[in-house]
């Protein structure tokens, strides 16, 4: 599988870079992300145990069995990446 591929098995399902790029903000709770994202409650949930898994974010217990969400080094490194993926988005309006 080639680098790009690799990656992509993390970060191409739905949902995942917009988690990353809301959580460069900071840690953040569960509800907030999804208030936030819109994201469906399951899809989200799903998503973020598949970004744990890779290392790209942990959770961070909080007071009443709650949690919040923190990228780890490896999540941090995907700065760039969606920086340049926004404004390649962006573009893409100049196109019409």
């Amino acid at each position: 599988m080639c680098d790009l591929a690799a990656a992509l098995e993390i970060v191409g399902p739905r949902w995942a870079l917009l988690i990353v790029e809301r959580l460069l903000d900071g840690p953040q709770r569960y509800g907030d992300l999804q208030r936030e994202l819109g994201a469906p409650t399951n899809m989200l949930a799903t998503r973020l145990k598949e970004l744990e898994a890779a290392g790209v974010l942990r959770r961070l217990p909080l007071k009443h069995n709650t949690r919040a969400y923190a990228l780890t080094d490896r999540g941090l490194d995907l700065a760039n990446a969606i920086a340049e993926l926004g404004r390649w988005g962006s573009g893409l309006s100049d196109t019409d």
